[in-house]
């Protein structure tokens, strides 16, 4: 009996080891696909380092936000910082800037990998006013290129989306057409092309379909081997969304994408140990090293000063409203 009563209570032990295990290895998240290609780096060095799990669903900044309103997940991401309407009844949520990226016009027209648009010419082709390759409005920007007879097909997203929301707040910006038209948000009342769910909807639909273009982030048109378009900036040059572009500027479409999570940890029956893993998962995305790491896959990492201010913001971060960072040097 001793013996059977041994077991009993060893087994016990190892079903609550094993839960409080799995509780603390597990962390989930949801929201933007724009930056999705570096968070998934991000989170496999961090499963490596740690042995905690992190989970990202791709459903775009609207869904992301949805999700941690509806309190299922441990932080979102998102390409904007969402407004009053977005977040009615949520309790207060810190935003941590994770990297820097550009929205780019990749595009699938047979032998050209070299094309150049100004945000009229992009107006024009999301607006139904410019219709083929060869309309003479896009050859006089590409001079030394002879354009196909090739019937244009735009694409945009037909999620919720932080990608739309900065393309079309760049393109509100520039081109008065365009304001009055569609004007900025994560959704646009698009009348012409075809619409495709994420940016990997997107790169997808463009890569299948001649003729097309579309708005992406500048990873995925990197790793789908698309082209991206040179686009006119303020000083009337046509920059290419490349590493140096986007981290100084000079590429016109350039973004900062965020994760939120709640000030107060919690929620929904959270444990603390959920909760410090959170932190301590933020606290490696703006760890110097890993901002390092943006650049291998097209992105850019976020300004000193805005790094040291989120690091900052962590330290407000409660569990029953008392702090509770564990500050880590290293990894």
């Amino acid at each position: 009996m001793k013996a059977i009563r041994t077991s009993i209570i060893l087994s016990m032990l190892a079903g609550l080891f094993l839960t409080s295990c799995s509780q603390k290895k597990e962390i989930t998240g949801a929201g933007a696909t724009f930056p999705e290609p570096y968070y998934n780096l991000v989170f496999k060095n961090y499963t490596d380092k740690t042995g905690t799990n992190v989970s990202y669903g791709g459903v775009g900044s609207g869904g992301g936000i949805r999700s941690l309103k509806n309190e299922i997940i441990d932080f979102a991401g998102t390409d904007v910082i969402p407004g009053k309407e977005d977040t009615e009844g949520m309790m207060p949520v810190i935003y941590i800037p994770t990297c820097r990226g550009a929205v780019v016009l990749s595009y699938n027209i047979p032998n050209i990998d070299k094309l150049r648009l100004t945000a009229d010419l992009i107006a024009g082709i999301y607006l139904d006013s410019i219709n083929n390759w060869n309309d003479a409005s896009i050859q006089v920007a590409n001079p030394v290129i002879v354009l196909p007879d090739l019937a244009i097909t735009p694409v945009y997203r037909s999620d919720g989306s932080g990608t739309t929301y900065n393309f079309s707040q760049y393109m509100s910006s520039v081109s008065a057409n365009w304001k009055n038209a569609l004007g900025v948000g994560k959704s646009l009342n698009f009348t012409d092309g075809i619409a495709a769910k994420g940016n990997p909807g997107v790169v997808g639909t463009i890569a299948n379909t001649p003729g097309a273009i579309g708005y992406i982030g500048s990873e995925y048109a990197f790793s789908m081997n698309v082209p991206a378009a040179a686009i006119m900036n303020a000083n009337s040059q046509f920059i290419e969304p490349t590493t140096q572009a986007i981290a100084d500027d000079s590429y016109p479409i350039t973004c900062t994408t965020w994760i939120g999570i709640y000030k107060e940890q919690h929620y929904a029956g959270r444990s603390i140990e959920q909760a410090k893993n959170t932190l301590d998962l933020m606290q490696f995305m703006l760890d110097a090293e890993t901002q390092k790491s943006t650049e291998a896959i097209h992105y850019a990492p976020v300004p000193e000063a805005d790094r040291q201010n989120a690091l900052k913001a962590l330290e407000e971060v409660t569990y029953d409203g008392v702090r509770i960072l564990v500050k880590r040097l290293k990894w």
